[in-house]
């Protein structure tokens, strides 16, 4: 039975080429002979079929002729009919004459070769003089001499993409473009009980040669309970694609619209009622519709200052951390004061707070 090409580079059937990219960035980068330099061997012919998987399933035609005919019609084993003559990405096309089969024979690329294209460098393996140790089936020599130590060991243990590359002469550079950000408004309501939203994108796609070409994209981004003004939310690498640098990421920040009720203070909700002067020396009952519409009834029978404001434990925000704890709501007053008092108004008000 042949190999499957799928299964080596953990990807499903229907993946596309994005999805292909980022898994062999990832086995590429785990399993490259210079990061592994205690079982080089099992590396390097890990490293191979990562190479061998990523070349054929990224390419329209060879992907085409495997899904249909497995690894033994790739390598001339099994005849694809209708093909014929030279054929194009390394591939070979023979004819067996008149009563003879056409075949059709993948030769697999060098695997330093398809590293190197697809990570930017202008060689991944250079010899510096003095040359290198012995180097295993389809890889060339002088490893050491071009990495130093341990290139791999700067990129951070797993991270699946590189910042910037760069070296000895000689080595090539691949650089991120700097990220792309967009304010994301979302209601007080949202962002008290948390919600979900679907982003358009439009952006520019690059295939295994290079060729780009415009897609569009749905991004879900779900916004939880408590986040605050600010908050990033990123999706890695979904800039626009060019050959030799790597895509931008899309950073989403938070923005809070304005609230015609409440407004916010961290994690505590503000709310300001208007009342009269005779509410706030005799007592008064606050009315408050929540973010999630319930209505909480607070007496107040203390005497309301223009300072005065009364706490409401638990009835904030939701700590983004922990959305089980809330903030508190504090209500705040705006006193309404007579603007002309009598005299015999006055001579009352002045009998009264005498006592």
């Amino acid at each position: 039975m042949g190999v499957d090409y799928y299964k080596i580079l953990q990807v499903e059937r229907g993946a596309n080429d994005e999805e292909l990219k980022k898994s062999y960035r990832k086995l590429a980068m785990k399993w490259h002979p210079d990061k592994n330099p205690t079982n080089k061997k099992e590396a390097e012919a890990k490293f191979k079929q990562i190479s061998e998987a990523y070349e054929v399933l990224s390419d329209p035609q060879k992907r085409a002729i495997y899904d249909q005919y497995g690894e033994e019609g790739l390598k001339g084993q099994v005849p694809p009919p209708g093909h014929g003559g030279p054929g194009p990405g390394g591939a070979s096309f023979f004819s067996g004459g008149a009563d003879g089969p056409t075949t059709f024979r993948f030769n697999p690329r060098n695997a330093d070769d398809i590293f190197a294209e697809f990570f930017g460098f202008s060689s991944p393996f250079g010899s510096m003089g003095g040359g290198g140790g012995g180097a295993g089936p389809g890889m060339r020599g002088g490893r050491s001499g071009f990495f130093g130590e341990d290139i791999f060991g700067s990129f951070g243990g797993g991270r699946e993409g590189m910042g910037s590359m760069g070296g000895m002469g000689g080595m090539g550079r691949q650089m991120k473009e700097a990220a792309i950000e967009r304010t994301l408004p979302c209601s007080l309501e949202e962002l008290y009980k948390g919600t979900t939203k679907k982003m358009k994108i439009s952006r520019e796609i690059a295939d295994a040669s290079g060729k780009t070409m415009p897609v569009e994209e749905i991004l879900t981004i779900e916004i939880k309970p408590g986040w605050k003004k600010g908050t990033k939310i990123t999706f890695a690498e979904k800039g626009n694609e060019r050959p030799n640098v790597m895509p931008a990421d899309l950073v989403f920040i938070i923005d809070e619209k304005p609230h015609p009720v409440f407004t916010r203070d961290g994690n505590d909700l503000i709310v300001t009622q208007k009342i009269s002067l005779v509410e706030a020396l005799t007592g008064y009952t606050a009315r408050v519709t929540t973010l999630d519409g319930r209505t909480l009834t607070i007496p107040i029978n203390s005497v309301i200052h223009p300072e005065y404001e009364e706490v409401v434990p638990k009835e904030g925000m939701p700590l983004p951390k922990d959305p089980s704890r809330k903030g508190n709501l504090r209500i705040k007053f705006n006193i309404k004061f007579p603007t002309r008092l009598s005299l015999h108004q006055k001579e009352g008000i002045k009998a009264l707070l005498a006592q």
